[in-house]
C-alpha cells in the first residue's frame, strides 16, 4: 500500500510540475522549490487533495492561498538570488514564504491577522525553515527592524508601493506587487537606483486590494 500511495502522489507531483510548465514557468530553482515545498501542508486537511491542483484554495480568516501559477508570476518576477533578504507582506498560510526560503537567504513575512501569523510560524518551524522570521504587523509599514531588503514581494493591488516599503527596499532591490495600468491589472515590478524608482510592467495577474493596519478580531 506504501509503494502504492508513494507513486501515486510522485505522479501527481510530476502532473502539477508539467502543468505549471505548460503555463511558462522554466525558472529551473523555483520549479524545485514548488516540487519539494509541501502545499498541502499550507492548506486546510479537507482541501490537502487539491493542493497539487492550480487552484486557490480557502484558508482561515476568509482569506485564499492563491493558486500556484499566481504564486509563481510573483516570485519569477523578484527574480531571487540565494544571497537575498526578502520582505513579504502578507503571510497567509505560509506557502509563499516557504518557497521565498528556498531561494534566497531569509526571509521576513509580515501578517495583519495574528492567528494566521501564529498557525504559519508553527507550521514552519514543524517543516525546518529556520530563515523565514514571521510578524504580526501592518505590512504597508513593512519591519523596519530588519530593513534593508533585496527584494519585496506583495500579493495585492495598489495605485502606488508603500513609501515605507520603498524606504526598506535596499539600493538596485526589487519590489513586485500588482498594479492597473492602461492595458489592467498586471504585475508590477518596481526597481530601486539611486533613490529613484523605475516600473517594468508584466504579465496580467489579479488580486485584492492591499489593506491597511492589523486585523481587530482575529
Amino acid at each position: 500500500m506504501t509503494d502504492i500511495h508513494t507513486h501515486t502522489a510522485a505522479e501527481a507531483t510530476i502532473a502539477f510540475l508539467l502543468a505549471l510548465r505548460s503555463r511558462g514557468l522554466r525558472d529551473t530553482a523555483l520549479l524545485r522549490a514548488l516540487e519539494t515545498v509541501p502545499r498541502g501542508r499550507f492548506v486546510p486537511r479537507r482541501f490537502a487533495d487539491l493542493a497539487l491542483q492550480d487552484v486557490g484554495l480557502p484558508i482561515p480568516c476568509g482569506q485564499t492561498l492563491p493558486a500556484p501559477s499566481h504564486i509563481a508570476t510573483l516570485i519569477g518576477a523578484l527574480e531571487v538570488r540565494p544571497e537575498h533578504r526578502i520582505l513579504e507582506v502578507g503571510t497567509g498560510s505560509g506557502y509563499m514564504a516557504a518557497l521565498l526560503a528556498r531561494l534566497g537567504r531569509d526571509v521576513v513575512s509580515i501578517e495583519r491577522f495574528r492567528s494566521l501569523a501564529v498557525e504559519a510560524a508553527a507550521r514552519l518551524n514543524t517543516l525546518g525553515f529556520a530563515n523565514v522570521h514571521i510578524f504580526h504587523g501592518d505590512g504597508q509599514r513593512g519591519h523596519l527592524e530588519r530593513a534593508p531588503y533585496d527584494r519585496i514581494v506583495i500579493d495585492a493591488s495598489f495605485a502606488a508601493p508603500p513609501p515605507a516599503l520603498m524606504a526598506q527596499l535596499a539600493e538596485n532591490g526589487v519590489l513586485v506587487g500588482v498594479a492597473r495600468n492602461d492595458e489592467g491589472m498586471r504585475v508590477m515590478r518596481v526597481i530601486k537606483s539611486g533613490g529613484a524608482a523605475r516600473i517594468d510592467w508584466g504579465a496580467p495577474l489579479n488580486a485584492a486590494p492591499l489593506a491597511s493596519g492589523m486585523a481587530a478580531a482575529l
